[in-house]
Order: structure tokens, then sequence, then C-alpha cells
């Protein structure tokens, strides 16, 4: 009796399941023919394909974010009268990658901000995307836009810095921004006078695959893998090139995008535009700012992140200038900017390796036991030369002039080395030229040597 029951009970399941199979079929099979007849279908494959080439596994929230496709997003924007909430992201780096699986696939308050409030785009390669529109700090790994339908900027948000990563990103620090945008975009047209000038200038190419400076463009035309993709930092790469060609380059280029630190603000990195500290003898201390204001505008810009501040900051000259900060108490005061004022560590960067002169030397530090073999005194380092690239006119010629793999460098011109491998690299980038000699002491088989390399790219 129960075995007879158990066999009716599996057979009414099984015709259930068929019955469902059956209508997921018939429905698959019906959004396939409006998918196509809208044009959509093709869009969504591309998407899908690229997702999996990328083995973008943050990019899997499709009913919240327009993957990689700018252009359909803003036509989505038009038709709602929503913003455009835009996030860049370089899948393959590691850095950002849990600030972007909180912000792509984990959050509950982002998703219904991106998902309700805004038209959001996951833009996860360069190739494309319009650098006259979206213009940002390339050399972050995860940065966002908010914009109109109609082009104009709200807001940036996104900061780095020396500290790592993701110092500066919060879940927290991004909803209070996109709240404020939302305000923005509330009163909009009627502030476009202080929006205007958060959309940059017209960019040489208008395309990263057009820059004029871009290195192997032909690699980068072909379809977008994860050993193939245009990151952002190949931008600052291109201008860096460009600027060499036409002898312009100083290495004042790499001190990009400001901390407001260096101005004597440092903000609370929740809020984003609330100062939690102003430094003595500092721009902001001299123009009477306090510690527990709001800051409103920059120049006239509306600001809503540090990111907003930095985009004010990095369109001013190193040299003696001024800018004008409206806080929520102090109202509008004009701050004076000494000569070098801009002075900062960009060793972080990764614009920085290929900014000249290159080495082209992979040269990490030594620690721990490799270290104290080596019987140095007590604060001074070593750099061992791991990997020469011989594919470079910079590793040919530091082979030629004498480097070898496992050559460790204890010296650079006479100097103990008291750096890690990225100071090396930001020292040599501000302190020497293509065409000077870079000379160093290594240690080869426990014995030193002097070598003299002359930096040729």
């Amino acid at each position: 009796m129960s075995d007879d029951r158990g066999s009716q009970e599996t057979s009414t399941t099984v015709r259930r399941f068929c019955k469902m199979k059956r209508r997921l079929r018939w429905a698959f099979a019906l959004l396939t023919v409006l998918a196509a007849g809208s044009g959509m279908l093709p869009s969504l494959l591309r998407a899908d394909e690229l997702r999996e080439r990328l083995k973008d596994a943050n990019g899997v929230q499709t009913d919240v974010w327009v993957y990689n496709d700018i252009p359909a997003a803003m036509q989505e924007a038009h038709r709602t009268g929503k913003p455009l909430f835009v996030t860049f992201r370089c899948v393959p780096c590691r850095d950002c990658a849990a600030f972007d699986a909180d912000v792509a696939n984990g959050s509950d308050q982002v998703r219904q901000f991106a998902k309700d409030r805004f038209i959001s785009v996951r833009q996860v390669e360069m190739k494309g995307v319009d650098l006259t529109q979206f213009q940002f700090d390339y050399d972050l790994n995860w940065a966002a836009i908010f914009l109109n339908a109609d082009g104009v900027v709200y807001a940036r948000y996104g900061t780095q810095s020396a500290e790592g990563s993701d110092a500066y990103n919060s879940v927290e620090g991004l909803i209070t921004t996109m709240q404020r945008v939302l305000e923005m975009h509330g009163q909009y047209p009627g502030n476009l006078n202080e929006l205007s000038a958060k959309r940059g200038e017209t960019k040489p190419g208008n395309d990263a695959l057009k820059l004029p400076g871009l290195r192997n463009p032909e690699k980068y035309a072909r379809e977008t893998t994860r050993s193939n993709c245009i990151h952002c930092h190949n931008i600052h790469d291109a201008e860096h090139l460009q600027a060499l060609k036409e002898g312009n380059y100083t290495p004042d280029r790499l001190w990009k995008f400001p901390l407001p630190d260096l101005i004597g603000m440092k903000i609370d990195r929740r809020d984003g535009t609330r100062v939690s500290e102003i430094l003595p003898e500092s721009a902001a201390a001299a123009a009477g700012l306090k510690a527990g204001e709001q800051i409103l505008r920059m120049n006239g810009q509306r600001i809503a992140s540090i990111a907003d501040m930095q985009w004010v900051l990095h369109h001013l000259p190193g040299t003696k200038t001024q800018v004008e900060v409206e806080s929520s108490e102090s109202g509008k005061q004009t701050l004076l900017l000494p000569d070098g004022w801009r002075k900062h560590d960009f060793s972080w960067r990764g614009s920085m390796w290929n900014a000249p002169p290159r080495l082209a030397v992979w040269l990490p530090e030594l620690t721990g036991d490799s270290l104290t073999k080596l019987g140095l005194p007590d604060g001074d380092g070593a750099l061992e030369a791991r990997w020469i690239n011989q594919d470079s006119e910079g590793g040919r010629q530091a082979y030629r002039d004498g480097l070898r793999e496992k050559d460790i460098v204890v010296a650079l011109a006479g100097q103990s080395v008291r750096m890690n491998s990225r100071q090396f690299n930001a020292h040599l980038k501000l302190n020497y030229k293509v065409g000077d000699v870079l000379p160093l002491t290594i240690l080869r088989d426990g014995k030193r040597e002097e070598l003299k390399l002359r930096l040729v790219e």
C-alpha cells in the first residue's frame, strides 16, 4: 500500500516537473523573440560573452546593472528621467575587489539605490568609452561617475592613496554621495552653473584606442580578454608617452588628483565633505577653516565627495596659486597655495611604472631572513633583480650595462637603499630622465660591484 502511494507521488512529481519545464521553455522562447525584436538579444549575448571572458564574478546582477553598455544606459536615463550611476571596474586587478563585490553584488542598500533611483552601469573595459565625457583618476581600480542623461556630471566617487586601495572607499561613503547626487538631480537644471565645470575639456582621440600615445593599439583592438584589456591606467600611460614625444613631459604630471590633505583639510572618509581635521600651518588653517564644517563648493563647483575635491585641485597648477573654498560655517574663503603644494607619494599609481625613465627591471625588496643574511647595517634595505624585461629597450640596455637577474641592489648613487620597490621607482621618475646614467651598487655572489645603467626610454 505504501509502495503504491510512493509510486503515485513520484509519478505526480515527475508530471509537475515536466509541465514546469515546458512552461520555462515557452517563456524563454517568448523572451528570446521579444529580445530579438527589440534589438536586445545581441547586446545581452555580447554582455554574457564578455562577462565569461573576463571571469567577472561580480557582474551577475543583471536586473540592477546595465553591463558594459553606456549608450544603452544613456537612452534609458533619457526615457526614465533618472540620473546615471556609472562604475568603472578593472576586473583583472585585485585591488578594490572587496569593495567592488560589496557595490556590485553585496550591499542591499547599494542594490536598492542602484536599481530604483538610478540607471546603473557596470563598465568593465575602456574601449569605446567617451574620454571627454568620462574623465576621472584613471589610476583607480574602481571609480564611479554620476551624471544627467544630457551629459552634465553631478559627482565622482573613488579615491586611492599610498595607504591602500580601499582606504577611502566604503559603502556608507558611496551611499552618502548617492544621496547628494539625488538632491542635485532634483534641483537640475537650476543648478547648472555649479556643475558645468565638472565635465572636462575635449580629449585628443576621445577613445582609448585612438589616443596618439597608446602603445600597441593593434593588440588592444582585438577581442577583449583578461590579458588583452585596456586598463584605465593605460590612458595615463598614453598621455605620458605622447607628452614625451612632444617634448613637454615633466615629472609634475605624476602628482595627479591631489588629496585635500595637501591644502590642509582632512576629510571624513565616510561622509566625504565634512572636515575632520585642519592641519596646522596649512593654507586651510591660514584661511580660518575649522574642523566639523561641511565643504559645499570649491571654485564654484558643488562638492559631493573627496573625489570631487580632487577633481578641482587636479586642474590647478603646482606652482603658487589659490583656490576658493565655500564651507557651511566659514562661507567663502580663498586659500593661498605655495609653490610645490601638489607634491605627494604617488608610488601606488599603476601609471608610474610606464612613466619615463623606464628601467624595465622588477626589483622587489628583500625582507626577513633574506635581508638579515646580507649583514647590512640596521635600517638599510636591498632590492633583488628578479626579472629583466629584455623585450623592452630599457631592460636590454640594463643587461648590456651589466645587470643580471639575482643581483642585489644595496645602494643608489652611493646612498644605502632605504626604500621599497615602489618608492625606488618613484625616486627614479623624479630624479632622473631619459639619457641619464643610474649608478647602482650591487651584491653578486657576496661581492660588491658598481654598475652604471644608461636610461634609454
